[in-house]
């Protein structure tokens, strides 16, 4: 039987280093807030679900290391960098020249609709690939299947995904008293369409 679990002091660094990845205010985190504030709760955080099985498919690319494969070639990388940048831009300018109020609107489909964003801004970021072939082999038992261990570390790494959406859609269900009495709603919403536009630009003019 192959040994997939990581020693205890790599559990031990990979946990809190990984979490810290989950928290970082991407396209995802971001669209969270948003979704948390202006959604029912329940709607929000099963949108914020769409991200699971985007990071599941690159999880699994990575496991079979066609990861590396993608990070050697440039023009595999290029296209789905341009077409991740794409994506963010498009949805930043239609954020900006649609009302708060009009927001929940936007997305065809529902919640299925916000469900389905989620997933698009995760599977179009080739960060992602990039985050799992170079920060997952930091904690690689020496001597065991590559695979395994990786798929093991992508479990992991998908749960602390589900806590992090879930913290960053209650967080904008607690703010949306303030944000709504300050009127920011407008403000918020242009906002995250700026943000996601900067973040199409800079994915799309990077090296990496």
């Amino acid at each position: 039987m192959i040994e997939v679990a990581l020693s205890g002091m790599s559990w031990a660094l990979f946990i809190p280093a990984c979490f810290a990845l989950n928290m970082a205010p991407g396209p995802n985190n971001v669209t969270a807030f948003v979704n948390g504030a202006r959604l029912p709760i329940l709607s929000a955080l099963l949108a914020s679900t769409g991200r699971i099985p985007a990071f599941a498919v690159l999880i699994s690319i990575t496991a079979i290391g066609l990861g590396a494969a993608l990070a050697t070639s440039a023009s595999a990388l290029w296209v789905i960098k341009i077409i991740g940048a794409i994506y963010l831009i498009y949805i930043g300018v239609k954020m900006l020249r649609t009302r708060a109020a009009e927001a929940a609107l936007e997305v065809d489909g529902g919640v299925w609709g916000y469900t389905r964003q989620d997933f698009m801004f995760a599977i179009s970021n080739p960060k992602a690939i990039a985050i799992f072939t170079a920060f997952f082999p930091q904690f690689l038992v020496q001597g065991e299947a590559v695979a395994p261990q990786i798929l093991t570390m992508g479990a992991a790494f998908l749960a602390l995904e589900l806590v992090a959406g879930a913290i960053y859609v209650c967080a904008g269900r607690a703010l949306r008293g303030a944000v709504d009495h300050l009127g920011g709603f407008d403000l918020l919403q242009k906002g995250v369409g700026g943000f996601l536009i900067f973040s199409g630009v800079s994915l799309a003019v990077s090296n990496r």
